[in-house]
């Protein structure tokens, strides 16, 4: 005897219709990007929760991260840090805030409490006042 379940087809397409959630958690992560064979960008995180859902799938990070990016030769050219931060998989979009933090190479730091990054048209932005921090100079936008 084999023991089986069953379900009705037309409750699995209902639920699937419906945009069914889950949700994955993952402890203590590290992630990192590639292109062509070379690691571009690193995230750390102690918490990630990954929504599995149809209609909105999106990777949540709320006790923060830290982001380090690499130069081709695989040297750190910056990093980025904020206490919470989301990923909208559909958007390609990243929003990170709380105390957010990006500081280069260069000595040039930017401080605000939130800021988007646009995977496709590769840009930047926040509504938010921010701090840019040279050397040489502070401007506030």
């Amino acid at each position: 005897m084999f023991p089986a379940c069953e379900n009705d087809l037309a409750e699995v397409q209902k639920v699937i219709e419906q945009g069914a959630t889950g949700r994955e958690v993952a402890y203590d992560v590290e992630l990192l990007y590639s292109d062509s064979a070379i690691v571009r960008v690193r995230v750390k995180a102690p918490l990630m929760y990954r929504y599995l859902d149809n209609n909105n799938p999106r990777a949540e990070f709320p006790e923060g991260v830290r982001v380090d990016f690499y130069s081709n030769s695989g040297q750190t050219e910056g990093y980025l840090t904020s206490k919470y931060a989301i990923r909208f998989d559909d958007l390609q979009q990243v929003n990170v805030r709380d105390s957010v933090v990006w500081q280069n190479q260069r000595d040039e730091r930017l401080e605000s409490e939130e800021l988007t990054w646009d995977e496709r048209s590769r840009q930047v932005s926040t509504k938010k006042v921010v701090k840019f921090t040279r050397p040489d100079e502070v401007i506030f936008g």
